[in-house]
């Protein structure tokens, strides 16, 4: 059979190790096939996982950004100052520390008692109770009273000007 003609010759059956190749490359082809499916599900799974970190990353960013702002434009330098009875940390009246002996740090002596500035925090009207701020004066802060006083930093609540006389 040198010669075959097409439509009239007949292929012959494929030998056992032909069969056996043309089913191990099939199946290799068909693992193949599925490997790249899977690895591509893989890709899409890890690129949305992906995306939607750096969704929630940014959406982070920017609720801190914003309040960070908030907080920047929001906060002032401006504290409020309290007078109080330290005793009793209950508010009193603003000239029961305006006036009388300076006795420094915010602390002055009226009639045998002293009272003191309670910068921060709430305090309600007088004869209640403070809390949330502190008795410490706030550094680099504006100090004003209820009733709008700027209290002067430094020395025993008052400026130092002048000259030396050398």
């Amino acid at each position: 059979m040198r010669r075959q003609e097409p439509g009239v010759t007949t292929p012959r059956p494929p030998t056992v190790g032909e069969a056996r190749a043309r089913d191990k490359a099939r199946k290799a082809r068909a693992e193949q096939a599925l490997l790249e499916a899977e690895q591509a599900a893989k890709e899409e799974a890890k690129r949305k996982t992906r995306r939607r970190a750096m969704i929630g990353t940014v959406a982070v960013v920017g609720v801190v950004g914003l309040v960070a702002l908030g907080y920047t434009v929001l906060s002032s330098d401006e504290v409020r100052a309290t007078c109080i009875d330290p005793e009793t940390e209950v508010v009193v009246d603003d000239s029961y520390c305006s006036s009388g002996s300076p006795s420094g740090g915010g602390m002055f002596i009226y009639a045998g008692s002293s009272y003191r500035y309670y910068y921060g925090g709430n305090a309600g009207g007088v004869g209640t109770k403070v809390s949330g701020g502190t008795i410490v004066t706030p550094k680099g802060a504006t100090i004003t009273t209820k009733s709008g006083t700027t209290i002067q930093r430094g020395g025993f609540g008052s400026k130092f000007s002048g000259s030396t006389g050398s």
